[in-house]
């Protein structure tokens, strides 16, 4: 994925950023796969049950981050496999800057 791709993904918002997120539940291990038209495409190991993969998402990103759990939610898309993530307490080029050096 380019810098480029993945900008188009994520936006700078008030309390942080926002990351538009292409989630595919029930893969083998949790991962940033690349991008999907105009979304990070990321594998979850949970499956898409009782919110457990929206629990994943949201602890992968805040391990990902380095922010705390409470930081990390799902903002749009909760039953969905096209999310918005909402970070709080990140700036926009510091997470572009950590998901490009995954």
């Amino acid at each position: 994925m380019t810098r480029q791709e993945l900008e188009g993904a994520v936006e700078a918002a008030a309390s942080g950023c926002l990351i538009r997120v292409f989630a595919q539940p029930r893969a083998s291990r949790n991962a940033l796969c690349g991008m999907r038209e105009n979304e990070l495409k990321v594998a979850l190991t949970a499956p898409p049950v009782d919110g457990e993969a929206n629990k994943a998402l949201c602890e992968f990103f805040s391990s990902l981050a380095g922010l705390s759990k409470r930081a990390v939610e799902v903002v749009k898309g909760e039953a969905s496999r096209h999310k918005v993530v909402g970070l709080a307490g990140i700036d926009r080029e510091r997470l572009l800057k950590i998901i490009l050096e995954k």
